[in-house]
């Protein structure tokens, strides 16, 4: 349906937001929603065809110790996949006013906010946040969004209409 889930730090500010797909195709965002409190932003693509879906899993059966897999796109380095396991839940870290994140030893690098974190069945369970590092690159300590916090505050954002920030 061409909507897109990511970080509002990813897109914040901008004038102009593209996405730019692994086969090299750009599509113009035509709507933004967002929700600061959370980091979530929602992005509407118009006149997208033959675009599969990821399924959005349950987050709240995630267990610590589960493997998962963060995907993203690393200092710009292209498409990449890490693979870790779930350390911990409910972690707050104090850079957004709703926080329940899930904590991952996944490489999260600058560049991997709002990509997903995937369970080994292939649903995300988690947008890509942040991360906890002294160097600037990861460190083992990686924190995504809980999928179940995303699917209510995306309900929210898609019921406002009119709230657009492009």
């Amino acid at each position: 349906a061409g909507v897109i889930l990511t970080n509002s730090h990813v897109v914040r500010g901008a004038d102009e937001v593209k996405v730019r797909t692994h086969d090299g195709h750009d599509y113009l965002v035509t709507d933004i929603k967002m929700d600061e409190n959370s980091d979530i932003a929602v992005l509407r693509i118009k006149d997208v065809k033959g675009w599969k879906s990821l399924r959005l899993g349950d987050s709240d059966t995630a267990e610590i110790g589960d493997w998962v897999l963060a995907v993203g796109n690393p200092f710009d380095v292209g498409m990449t996949v890490t693979a870790g396991i779930i350390s911990a839940k409910s972690r707050g870290l104090g850079i957004a006013r709703r926080e329940d994140f899930l904590q991952t030893d996944a490489a999260i690098n600058p560049g991997n906010s709002g990509g997903p974190l995937l369970n080994l069945n292939g649903e995300v369970i988690g947008i890509n946040t942040a991360i906890s590092s002294r160097s600037g690159g990861s460190e083992g300590i990686g924190f995504a969004i809980p999928v179940n916090m995303v699917k209510w505050i995306t309900q929210q954002l898609m019921t406002q209409i009119g709230r657009a920030h492009v």
